[in-house]
């Protein structure tokens, strides 16, 4: 990683090419990016096309899409359902299945804690037909996609490395393509469950949290593996280092220019500056996170959003109110 890139807490590959170009006043060699508008959705496509912008942003070579949106979508069934077609319109292209082949959906993280939630939450919301198309054939449209899904749970519950549960069940039914979604952390807490981001690269199980386990890849299972994952907490320590990075800027308007205070103020190395509170944070506080304090509702819309984005996306030849038909 460059010298001039200070590693911040964020999961989200725009997070990543944001603060090198903020830092170093310069696009991110080796980077493509292309944003636009889609409906009430921001859509962002980073692309990370070579080995420098993958050591720069610490991030694989692939595509990442970025969908952020409004906060009141959370709380309107109709925006939720346009969220959703969105995330569909950009996981889509990913998604390269015949109607015959299988689709293995993984919800990452613990059921029994919110914010990490999230995978388990869009299982159980998932359009789940292989065994219909095994056992019951003719009772199911012949464009119906088998799909099948799991929530593995964590280390601290089953005792099993969650990367060894998945490779166990892709060697027995030998899925085409697997789907994780994961709770993961921001760097900017107005994306805070606000954003979706969308990649091919696969991932790291616990990334979200800072406890990273089995990386979950083509590499690593054999098959394509696409990573769907949401921002539920951001860190503490960004959370106070951009504050007193916000003070500073202030203060540094405010000072005389060429004057000592101004003097002391340029000359501080905000490096420095975010291993102190890191150093400060950690004896009282460790590896602290921060989540919104009305999580339980966002996390069930959110859930909603993705798995009706990846219902639209794994079933293409039915509507929105075909799958609902189906899960209700």
């Amino acid at each position: 990683m460059s010298d001039k890139f200070v590693s911040v807490r964020t999961d989200l590959a725009l997070e990543a090419r944001e603060y090198y170009t903020e830092k170093n006043k310069t696009d991110v060699p080796g980077i493509k990016v292309n944003e636009f508008r889609d409906g009430k959705v921001w859509v962002s496509r980073v692309e990370v096309v070579n080995d420098e912008g993958e050591r720069i942003i610490g991030k694989p070579k692939g595509t990442y899409v970025t969908l952020e949106f409004p906060e009141f979508v959370h709380y309107d069934g109709e925006s939720i359902d346009e969220v959703s077609k969105s995330v569909a319109k950009e996981l889509s292209p990913l998604v390269k299945l015949q109607d015959s082949m299988t689709a293995l959906v993984v919800g990452l993280g613990n059921w029994n804690i919110t914010p990490d939630a999230v995978g388990p939450k869009v299982v159980s919301k998932i359009m789940v037909t292989r065994h219909l198309k095994e056992y019951v054939p003719d009772s199911i449209d012949e464009g119906v996609r088998p799909v099948c899904a799991i929530a593995p749970g964590v280390l601290g519950i089953t005792g099993m490395e969650t990367g060894e549960i998945i490779r166990g069940i892709v060697e027995k039914i030998k899925p085409n393509l697997v789907i994780c979604i994961d709770a993961l952390a921001s760097r900017k807490t107005q994306r805070v469950n606000r954003t979706i981001q969308i990649g091919n690269t696969g991932i790291s199980p616990g990334a979200g949290i800072g406890n990273k386990r089995m990386e979950l890849s083509e590499k690593t299972l054999g098959v394509p593996v696409l990573a769907i994952g949401i921002p539920t907490v951001v860190d503490a320590g960004t959370l106070a280092n951009d504050t007193i990075d916000l003070v500073i800027d202030e203060l540094t308007k405010q000072a005389t220019t060429g004057g000592p205070f101004y003097k002391m103020l340029m000359d501080l190395d905000r490096n420095e500056k975010q291993r102190l509170i890191q150093e400060v944070l950690d004896p009282d506080l460790g590896s602290l996170v921060v989540t919104p304090k009305d999580i339980d509702k966002v996390i069930e819309s959110v859930s909603r959003i993705i798995a009706n984005g990846i219902n639209i996306a794994l079933q293409p030849a039915l509507t929105l109110d075909d799958i609902n038909k189906y899960l209700n």
